[in-house]
Order: C-alpha cells, then sequence, then structure tokens
C-alpha cells in the first residue's frame, strides 16, 4: 500500500515545494500555493470524472489512460472486472447445464417463490401439470394446479410425504406430486408419473382378492369335511386322528389369512369416509376386552382397561374395531402367561389416542419400521406357532390411514411393548350422542 501511495504523496509534496520557491521569488506564497493546490485537486477531478464516465457507459471497453494512483485505480477496477465477467460467465454455464439436466428429468420440477409464483419449470411440467414456460412465470401454483388434495397439501404445509392426483393435463395419468423446501422460504415441486405403477398396484389388488375370494369356498368344504371327521369318534381309526387334528389348525390358519386378505382388499377398494359415523369407543373396547381374555384362555393374561367414557371418535366402526383388536390381540399373543396388558383411550392436546401395553417379548429396534408389512414376522417360527398371519398390523395401518391417524410402536425386548394409534384433533368428538351418519371429515386421506 505505501509502495502505491509514494509516489502521488512525492507528487504532491513536489507541487507544493515548487509552488512555496516561486511565490517566495514573486512574493506571492498565498497564490501560488491556493494555485499548486488547485491544479493538483483540479487533476484528480478530472480523473474522477473519466472513472465516473467509464463505470458509466464504458466498462466494457479498457480504462481510460492514466499515470500514478489512478493509473492503479483505473487497471485494478478492471482486473477485478474482467475476473467477475470470468465467473459470470461460469456462473452462467453453470445454470445453463443444470437449467438442461433438470428439463431433461422425466418428471416435472417447477421452481416456487416465498409466495408459491412460478419461478421456473421443466418440459416435463407442460407434459404432467399443463404448465407452460415462460409463459406461467410469476403466477401462482394454486392458480393452475387446482386438485382440492393437491390445495390442502400446499395450505397444510406438512411436506413430508407426497400427494397423489389426477394429472390436470391428463386425467388418466396418476402424479405423486411432492414439495421440497430450500433456501429462503423457496420450494421445489416434483411431480412424479405412477401410472405404471398405480396399475401394478390395482392389479395385485385385484389378483389377491380374487384369488382369496376363490379359496374361501374350497378352504369351507375341506373344514366341514375335516370337522366330519373329527367328530367321528371312535369311527375314525386312531392312526388317524392326530393327522386330521392337524389338518384341520391348517385349514383355520389358512381362512384366517384369507379373511385377513379380503379385509385387506376392501380397505383398498372402498372409499374413504363410506359409512363415517360418530363411534362410541369405550363400549368397543370393553367388549374387545372380553374377547381378547377368552382369546387368552389358560395363560391368564391380565387384561384392564382405561377408558374415556365421553369421547368419541367420527370414523368407519367395522374398520376402527378390526385395527383395535388386531393391535389387541397381537399384545395377547406374544405375552407370556400371566403377563400384564393395559388398554387406554385417552385424548389430549394432540387428538385421541388408543394405546396398548404389554409387558411382553418385545420387539428388537431394526424390525420395528417393518412391522406393517404384509406378512412381515420378526420370529418367523414364533408367528406360526401363536397362528399368527402376518397381516394383522397391516390392516392397522391401513385402517389408520383411513382415518388420518398413524401407528407408533414403542418396545424393548424382554421388557414389552406399547402401541399407540393416533388420531387427529379434526376425528375428535367430545361427548357421545346418538350414534349419526355423518359426512368424512375435510382432507380425510385416500
Amino acid at each position: 500500500m505505501i509502495g502505491i501511495w509514494s509516489p502521488e504523496v512525492w507528487k504532491g509534496i513536489g507541487l507544493l515545494a515548487a509552488a512555496l520557491l516561486l511565490g517566495a521569488a514573486f512574493g506571492y506564497t498565498a497564490w501560488f500555493l491556493l494555485g499548486a493546490v488547485t491544479i493538483y485537486l483540479g487533476l484528480h477531478l478530472y480523473n474522477l470524472h473519466r472513472l465516473e464516465h467509464w463505470l458509466r457507459v464504458g466498462r466494457r471497453y479498457h480504462p481510460p489512460d492514466a499515470r500514478g494512483i489512478w493509473g492503479d485505480v483505473f487497471h485494478g477496477l478492471y482486473r477485478l472486472q474482467q475476473r467477475n465477467r470470468r465467473r459470470k460467465r461460469r456462473l452462467a454455464q453453470f445454470l445453463d447445464r443444470f437449467e438442461q439436466v433438470l428439463g431433461a428429468l422425466p418428471d416435472a420440477t417447477v421452481v416456487l417463490g416465498a409466495d408459491h409464483t412460478i419461478e421456473w419449470a421443466n418440459e416435463a411440467a407442460a407434459r404432467l401439470l399443463n404448465l407452460r414456460w415462460p409463459q406461467d412465470s410469476g403466477r401462482r401454483i394454486q392458480t393452475l394446479v387446482r386438485f382440492p388434495l393437491f390445495l390442502e397439501y400446499v395450505e397444510r404445509g406438512d411436506f413430508a410425504e407426497p400427494v397423489e392426483m389426477p394429472s390436470p393435463a391428463d386425467g388418466r395419468v396418476r402424479l405423486a406430486v411432492r414439495l421440497i423446501p430450500y433456501g429462503q422460504d423457496q420450494l421445489l415441486l416434483v411431480a412424479r408419473d405412477m401410472t405404471r405403477i398405480h396399475r401394478l398396484e390395482q392389479v395385485r389388488r385385484d389378483f389377491v382378492a380374487n384369488v382369496s375370494h376363490e379359496l374361501r369356498t374350497p378352504l369351507t368344504v375341506m373344514r366341514g369335511y375335516l370337522e366330519t371327521l373329527e367328530g367321528a369318534g371312535d369311527e375314525l381309526p386312531a392312526a388317524w386322528g392326530e393327522p386330521v387334528a392337524i389338518m384341520g389348525q391348517q385349514v383355520a390358519r389358512m381362512q384366517r389369512i384369507v379373511e385377513d386378505l379380503l379385509l385387506l382388499a376392501r380397505l383398498e377398494a372402498e372409499p374413504v369416509g363410506a359409512g363415517a359415523r360418530v363411534v362410541k369407543v369405550a363400549p368397543m373396547l370393553a367388549q374387545l376386552r372380553e374377547e381378547a381374555r377368552v382369546l387368552s384362555g389358560e395363560r391368564g393374561h391380565r387384561i384392564e382397561l382405561t377408558a374415556d367414557e365421553e369421547l368419541c371418535l367420527r370414523g368407519e366402526e367395522h374398520v376402527l374395531r378390526s385395527a383395535f383388536a388386531n393391535v389387541l390381540f397381537n399384545a395377547v399373543q406374544y405375552t407370556p402367561a400371566g403377563g400384564g396388558i393395559t388398554m387406554r383411550w385417552y385424548a389430549d392436546g394432540d387428538g385421541a389416542h388408543f394405546e396398548v401395553e404389554d409387558n411382553g417379548i418385545g420387539v428388537p429396534p431394526a424390525h420395528i419400521p417393518r412391522l406393517t408389512e404384509r406378512f412381515y414376522r420378526v420370529d418367523k417360527g414364533r408367528s406360526r406357532a401363536t397362528g399368527g398371519t402376518g397381516l394383522g398390523l397391516a390392516i392397522v395401518k391401513h385402517a389408520l390411514n383411513r382415518h388420518d391417524g398413524r401407528l407408533r410402536v414403542q418396545s424393548e425386548v424382554g421388557v414389552g411393548s406399547v402401541f399407540t394409534c393416533d388420531f387427529p384433533r379434526e376425528r375428535v368428538v367430545e361427548g357421545c350422542g346418538s350414534i349419526e351418519a355423518l359426512p368424512p371429515p375435510k382432507g380425510a386421506a385416500g
């Protein structure tokens, strides 16, 4: 810094010294000093004017020629501008490549501003969401994509899970739309074509439902004949007794699997909210407790119930009963003889909760995320020994989804488990009046 300013300092000192000498020689020292200062400031103002003019209209050209400190300023600014231009070119190239990459994606991708206005969209957005870029730039996404579930999804602000909806461009196309927050109050909208997966899921559901339905009749016939053989008494050869009993147990188990598969198929096929009512949960749980005691039999489980009699739930009674029964009966099956099971039905600020706590064998943490998968078993041998179908918690998951609920599991091996069915406040009805049919609540999940 000192090296840059030294010539300028010496130039000023030299000009003042010359003014002093000339002023002393001619007897006008003050006037000569004033003239020297005026000339010095005038040169700086002139170069300052050249700098302002160059920055305003001539930045694309080489800087003006100047000597001394002003030459260094001009060339320093010019080098800085050149670096900025190179940086801008690299950034522009990067943005071009980024837009090309996003434009080549098969998923619709839309950049939304803080007020949900469209800032950018790729070509797939036109095909899947019927958005035109750049014609729709600056328009709010809610004015262009008006599907009710999507509008509720945007309004709710919870983007943990995508929302499924038909394509605005083609109603036969099914989309999974997700909003991803990033930056400062910005959102990235990604819409994926799920039509093929949706069709495959429908084929799977139809196949399972049809096969399960077709299996009911032969299984019923087989069970009828086996029960006839078991009732034959002394007429049945002694060597056949045990095989017939085992066949009867396996046929009964197959029938339970078929019934569970049919129930799952109905849960997936029935429209959400069909037959929604204000359900009196406490009496239902009292009945389920008696059924659980019967299921427990000689194992003698202690089954306790604490339920708020005035706490009701808006939903489908038979679906809720299936969910609660599976959670409770699951605890009975996996709690050792003499163990304790506690049922609770209560509400708090987050909504209503059905909780089943046991001191059974527990579930290892690694298995908890997969408990609601169909036919998933923590211990296959033990599950078969207890007669489980591997579908109970899958039924619970589907039943809760139909009621905007979720299943929470806390468990420790050798200590016990707590299974909790959570329901949002929108589903809760305080005070149980007469049970009457009600329309499904706004925003019911499908």
